[in-house]
């Protein structure tokens, strides 16, 4: 394995798998963590990781065609936000056994391969359905796996709206290999926000793996509204949809949804929320969020993966698709360059990304703590 020149002195090498347009990059470098290796599979989102961040270290291709031999020596960090299509509750929940989030296999195998020389500690990230994808097993499978190199695991959810204005519960794993963090606990964590009795079953039923807990701090909630990631576009912008549209979308609705979006159009305050298609009994309908933030945002493809902006108030009703800046926003990178080809591919790098926000609160609460510690400890 070689090594990488221009590493900053004292910061945590980190190795980035499944890295797609670099929010892991993003949300921890701040904190001095310093990627030296990165990899994806898809060419558009190497070309906005690269906008963004020195691509030298990136390595376009198959993470099946990666071996231990291409990673820099002394990584301290590797995290993996594996494809999680066979996972998800809205995909086809194959699991670790499907060819997508079946990938977790090859990064279990370069951390296999590395033997001695693997991180200290790894970070990995995805949908609540892997907790419960084939009954639990395929999480057991994962935990096991780590077990075996070394790592005891903590496990806990964070919902990306404590941090902005967008629903996305996701689910991590912190494997940490050697001595465990001054703080570290066994047995059954307390309920809290980021283990909450969902989390704690696991815990309670799998003593038998290397399971830890470290106290997190609890979660913000004091995240904006959706209008405060808006892109204000002017009345006679060309993306608001035409009154066909808006009356089909407006005949698409439930009675219920009808009745909500009167409601909000009728009132003297101007209000925005978030819509998505829901296909009911075979019949695609518009469905518009009871609250003031976006829904979940997913890679885009079709059906419900791609999220329309409703405003309404003073007995207005405008209807427009989601710009790339808003989704932007809504994963905490409004800052980014997004230089994707078409708007769909912005769009759909961003929806199968990372929440900044939410990584660097991990960075913040767990990883620093650790590392640093170890670090101490060797120094010692």
């Amino acid at each position: 394995m070689g090594d990488q020149a221009g590493v900053e002195q004292g910061a945590v090498r980190t190795a980035e798998f499944f890295a797609g347009i670099g929010l892991v990059r993003a949300a921890l470098e701040p904190l001095g963590f310093q990627v030296v290796w990165a990899n994806d599979i898809e060419r558009a989102k190497r070309d906005v990781y690269a906008a963004n961040h020195d691509a030298r270290e990136f390595h376009l291709g198959d993470i099946r065609n990666v071996t231990s031999r291409q990673l820099p020596a002394g990584l301290e960090l590797a995290t993996s936000s594996f494809p999680c299509v066979d996972l998800s509750l809205a995909g086809n929940r194959r699991g670790l056994l499907g060819e997508q989030s079946g990938m977790f296999w090859e990064f279990a195998r370069i951390l296999d391969e590395l033997g001695a020389g693997r991180p200290r500690v790894v970070l990995l990230e995805n949908v609540i359905g892997f907790a419960s994808s084939h009954g639990g097993k395929d999480l057991v499978a994962a935990l096991a796996e780590l077990a075996r190199f070394g790592y005891s695991c903590d496990v806990f959810t964070i919902d990306a709206r404590h941090f902005v204005p967008q629903s996305r519960p996701r689910m991590f794993l912190v494997g940490v290999r050697g001595q465990l963090p001054a703080g570290a606990l066994s047995g059954l964590p307390p309920a809290s926000d980021v283990r909450p009795e969902w989390v704690r079953r696991i815990y309670a039923k799998h003593q038998d793996l290397r399971l830890h807990y470290l106290p997190m701090a609890a979660l913000p909630n004091d995240s904006p509204e959706l209008s405060a990631v808006l892109e204000r576009l002017a009345a006679d912008d060309h993306r608001w949809w035409d009154d066909d549209r808006v009356s089909a979308f407006q005949a698409s609705l439930s009675p219920g949804q009808a009745a909500r979006v009167e409601a909000l159009q009728t009132a003297p305050a101007t209000s925005w929320r978030a819509a998505y298609r829901r296909t009911r009994n075979g019949i695609a309908r518009w469905e518009v969020r009871r609250d003031s933030i976006g829904g979940c945002l997913r890679t885009t493809g079709g059906g419900s993966s791609r999220q329309a902006l409703v405003q309404l108030g003073s007995g207005r009703l405008r209807v427009r698709w989601m710009t790339p800046l808003e989704y932007a926003r809504l994963m905490g990178a409004g800052s980014y360059r997004v230089c994707a080809a078409t708007p769909n591919q912005a769009l759909f790098g961003f929806g199968d990304a990372v929440v900044v926000d939410v990584i660097r609160w991990i960075g913040e609460q767990y990883l620093l703590p650790v590392l640093r510690v170890s670090r101490a400890v060797v120094a010692a």
